[in-house]
């Protein structure tokens, strides 16, 4: 035998056993809890949805599936363990428009690229931002708002979370309407909504998710959704393109992925579950009470979705000159 079929018969071989392995693999997948980080500390839209998607996961994969936070600079330092941990399926993360397509291009070196270093599961859906404001400040709606920001320059603040769709979208925002505001950055949304609900912060882009509440008592001022179009849960509240600022949107879309070189069979029963998850009617009618749109996908479609979200955002933050040391 030649050493050429020998070394081929020896290839065949190692990629049979390979498959071998991950099939079985994926065959008594999970065997035990799998860990679903969320890049951010809890009290924010990204915690509510992964716990919502942990939910139904949990039921359909037969194994808890467990929600961890992990905070820090923007959602990279999770996003960058996740990235670098075990590809065996069992730590898991939740992805969003921040972390796959604006922190690439943030921070100088995040330690992650999304399309190298991550395997993605599938899309989730979207949830609206809305611009929110504290009753102190003496505006009731956008025009308003900028009206009062052009008379006082600076004196506005807004709280943020570097690398988030609020961050970004608050510099466009201003930079759109050509006002000059105060950032105050935080490590999470939740002590930055704190902060705003106790008049600490003036506004803040947020997804309407946590803010719901606060908006119906009259806590906080919704002036605008950064969405395309109006949506159901505030039906009142016009766009923010509708006021004044023609052709803004800032829509924040999620999904899951794992560590590059999981086996594409764990992945593959991962979408299935979550697609699952995603067809519960209880599931679909909770997430639009709460301002969502669930839009399903295969692993493909959602590495499609993080490439046009980078091509997005990232010459955005570009243009902005927007760095986080």
């Amino acid at each position: 035998m030649s050493n050429w079929k020998f070394l081929s018969l020896i290839l065949s071989f190692a990629i049979a056993c390979g498959f071998s392995i991950a099939t079985a693999a994926a065959q008594t997948y999970p065997s035990r809890p799998i860990t679903l980080v969320v890049p951010f500390p809890a009290g924010g839209g990204n915690d509510a949805l992964a716990r919502l998607v942990a939910e139904r996961m949990s039921k359909t994969l037969g194994q808890q599936v467990v929600v961890e936070n992990r905070g820090g600079a923007g959602g990279t330092v999770a996003t960058r363990a996740v990235a670098k941990g075990p590809a065996d399926g069992y730590t898991i993360l939740l992805t969003y428009t921040g972390t796959v397509a604006i922190n690439p291009t943030l921070y100088p070196n995040p330690g992650y690229d999304p399309r190298r270093d991550l395997a993605p599961i599938g899309s989730i859906g979207m949830l609206a931002s809305v611009l929110v404001t504290h009753p102190s400040l003496p505006v009731k709606s956008t025009p308003e708002l900028i009206a009062y920001a052009k008379s006082n320059p600076g004196k506005i603040n807004y709280g943020f979370v570097p690398g988030t769709v609020g961050h970004i979208s608050t510099e466009m925002f201003a930079r759109s309407a050509g006002i000059k505001i105060t950032n105050i950055p935080y490590k999470g949304n939740g002590n930055a909504i704190g902060d705003l609900l106790g008049g600490h912060v003036s506004m803040m882009f947020l997804s309407v998710l946590p803010v719901l509440g606060q908006i119906k008592g009259g806590t906080l001022n919704a002036l605008a959704v950064a969405s395309p179009a109006r949506i159901s849960l505030l039906p009142d509240v016009p766009t923010i393109a509708e006021s004044g600022v023609p052709g803004f949107s800032a829509v924040i879309s999620y999904g899951l992925a794992a560590p590059a070189g999981t086996p594409r069979p764990i992945v593959e029963r991962l979408n299935k579950e979550l697609r699952a998850a995603l067809d519960d009617e209880s599931f679909r009618n909770r997430l639009a009470a709460e301002g969502g749109q669930v839009l399903p996908g295969s692993p493909e479609e959602y590495a499609a979705d993080i490439d046009r979200e980078e091509k997005k955002w990232g010459p955005l933050v570009r243009s902005l000159e927007l760095k986080v040391e």
